[in-house]
């Protein structure tokens, strides 16, 4: 189980336990959250039952019933940890952990949020109208005596409770704008049979290998990973700020992990791979499917690369006055040209004599013969590194050709060679021709890498998170 302790606004070192910098004093401190809260069940028909026989029985409720006086209306947060209030307990987000209370005092409603778990915290409706919160999903206390605490945090400019950037799960907030309840659940029947671990780590692959060499590559923290539980349904957790993720399930739970990509990023899954528990999932990524149910499975690590820049220069640089100013028109380049393995429309060697015609050929070039297509990204892609703008030896995403690992990467110069060696065994590749796809990923390669946009970045890239 993954513990968090910071479930408090952050104090400076000379403060007693509960004080706060004078920017805080008047705001956060004076701030006195009026009303109770209690757990229940669904129906709202047992307040403070104290002792629940199931996790997933125990609901919060709120405001006026029986002795408890009203919330003031807004919007809450909510959370589970243990009797200390030292260990978090809930699983999943804090944004995803909300209710509103109405101008009634009561509990109105579960706050939805993009990117939750729709099927996670359940409502129900008590006898006053007031709305029930199920707590649940949150991990078995380490409390011997099976008590938990809920927590009920007003979102207020006074509060101004924070979720946590290092780990989305935790909330920082001042006790003060905090209402709590204990509670119990039998340990033997409210997490059946021994709780399991589920834990990984989320890392950059710098050399694309699939696997962590920790170090020199580095954990990544924020990274959200989807969890589908069976029996349990579907929740979500993110990386802290060691790169690891993880959860407690009852045993013989069946565990999915697939990792979720940042949205909009340019982010490219390395690892899992070609290992026989990672199993197929969408957008071609792999997930981790625990295989002994009954047992900790650890070690189930998400590998990761962002693409960019790496100097890459289009076709219509070198066919621009840019690229004739760098061109050696009676010396190397053109010897360089010449030694390639070039094509033109219909399938011929092409042997520059000039830069013109050079330039006529790279400017006409079109994908009817890819051999052309693919000849023009290679003659592209050889004077950019000719001139120094493109490392030889930096990684490309280059998927469908055989110099790539099993991740799909592979060096410019690798590429560069492989495409070379395929023009001369054919120059003619029209449509239908069995070769055709094959010469079309190594164009493909060779055209995104001249566009600067698939070099495999030294670190991680930056993403917003949760998301």
């Amino acid at each position: 189980m993954v513990q968090r302790f910071v479930i408090f606004k952050k104090l400076v070192p000379a403060c007693a336990a509960f004080c706060l910098t004078a920017a805080f004093a008047t705001s956060a401190w004076t701030q006195q959250v009026t009303g109770a809260i209690f757990t229940t069940v669904s129906d709202g028909t047992r307040v403070n039952a104290n002792i629940y026989l199931q996790a997933q029985d125990v609901y919060l409720n709120g405001g006026p019933q029986k002795n408890g006086s009203a919330l003031a209306p807004g919007k809450y947060y909510f959370q589970v940890t243990d009797p200390s209030g030292n260990t978090l307990l809930s699983t999943d987000p804090a944004v995803c952990r909300q209710v509103t209370v109405g101008s009634n005092g009561l509990f109105s409603g579960y706050v939805t949020v993009a990117g939750c778990d729709v099927s996670a915290h359940a409502q129900g409706t008590s006898s006053n109208g007031a709305v029930t919160v199920q707590l649940f999903p949150f991990d078995p206390t380490p409390n011997a005596g099976g008590e938990y605490k809920a927590w009920l945090i007003a979102e207020t400019d006074a509060c101004n409770p924070t979720p946590d950037t290092a780990d989305p799960k935790v909330l920082d907030f001042v006790q003060s704008c905090a209402k709590t309840d204990n509670f119990k659940v039998k340990q033997n029947n409210g997490f059946p049979n021994t709780p399991i671990a589920i834990t990984g780590s989320k890392y950059y692959d710098t050399d694309t290998s699939g696997t962590w060499q920790n170090p020199p590559e580095v954990p990544i923290p924020g990274w959200k990973v989807n969890l589908t539980l069976s029996p349990g349904g579907q929740i979500s957790t993110f990386t802290g700020q060691d790169g690891m993720w993880g959860i407690t399930v009852p045993s013989g739970t069946s565990v999915v992990a697939c990792e979720v990509l940042p949205p909009s990023s340019t982010y490219v899954q390395t690892g899992p791979v070609n290992n026989a528990t990672a199993t197929n999932a969408t957008a071609g990524n792999k997930c981790w499917t625990t295989t002994d149910p009954t047992s900790d499975s650890s070690a189930l690590d998400f590998g990761n690369v962002c693409l960019g820049a790496g100097g890459g220069l289009t076709l219509g640089y070198w066919s621009n006055r840019n690229g004739q100013n760098l061109f050696n028109n009676n010396g190397t380049d053109l010897s360089l040209l010449v030694g390639l393995n070039l094509r033109n429309a219909n399938g011929s060697d092409f042997n520059p004599a000039n830069y013109n015609t050079f330039k006529s050929w790279i400017l006409n070039a079109t994908a009817t013969n890819m051999a052309y297509m693919l000849s023009a990204q290679l003659a592209a892609m050889e004077l950019n590194v000719a001139h120094n703008f493109v490392n030889s030896g930096a990684l490309i995403f280059a998927p469908g050709s055989t110099s790539a690992n099993a991740s799909g990467f592979a060096t410019v110069a690798s590429i560069m060679a492989e495409a070379n060696t395929a023009l001369y065994a054919n120059g003619q590749v029209l449509s239908g021709s069995p070769v055709r796809a094959y010469q079309e990923a190594l164009k493909n390669a060779l055209d995104a890498a001249n566009n600067n946009a698939t070099f495999v970045q030294s670190g991680p890239c930056s993403f917003v998170s949760p998301y």
